[in-house]
């Protein structure tokens, strides 16, 4: 296959991406353009750049469709647990029907840390908890000694408040005392 440049490359993976539901890594999108996975690195910077509804999350690369963004509602959780208790929190919340957006600490140093994590189903928290493992890589709430908050979108106000339930009752939530 030829390889594709610049502004023809980007439609194409544009297009890629927006008929796909399913995040599409860069090492994929690398293979279909010919190019290297930094070369998708720069081409999804440039798209969001131009305000295109691009997310990099830890399953790849995904365009979010108006629908998806129009139908849902989100809350914000401050969570406190261990880092062998964070594939329970993670199934807790897409067992309940939420969607884990991503996750923030406050670094005392940078400030406002976030990272996109995007899990909706127990395969999806099964992948990202393998990489996490694969990679030896460190929870971003490591550097806060457990405390993050998780942005979780739901279809509905009553799935938000059956989640923040079932993380009261296993103890994933800080208090306000």
């Amino acid at each position: 296959m030829k390889k594709m440049l610049g502004e023809e490359r980007r439609l194409q993976l544009l297009a890629q991406l927006k008929k796909n539901k399913a995040p599409i890594t860069g090492t994929d999108l690398a293979k279909f353009a010919n190019v290297s996975r930094q070369v998708i690195v720069n081409d999804m910077t440039l798209l969001k750049a131009r305000n295109e509804p691009i997310i990099a999350t830890s399953q790849g690369y995904l365009y979010m469709h108006q629908e998806q963004i129009q139908q849902t509602v989100e809350r914000t959780f401050p969570c406190l647990h261990t880092s062998e208790q964070t594939e329970d929190e993670l199934m807790t919340i897409v067992d309940c029907g939420g969607t884990v957006k991503n996750v923030i600490v406050e670094h005392p140093i940078y400030g406002e840390l976030t990272a996109s994590i995007m899990v909706s189903n127990r395969h999806e928290v099964k992948q990202f908890i393998e990489r996490v493992n694969a990679t030896q890589a460190n929870y971003l709430s490591a550097l806060t000694g457990g405390i993050h908050l998780h942005v979780i979108t739901a279809p509905s106000v009553e799935i938000l408040t059956l989640i923040e339930r079932a993380l009261q009752k296993k103890g994933y939530l800080v208090s306000d005392q």
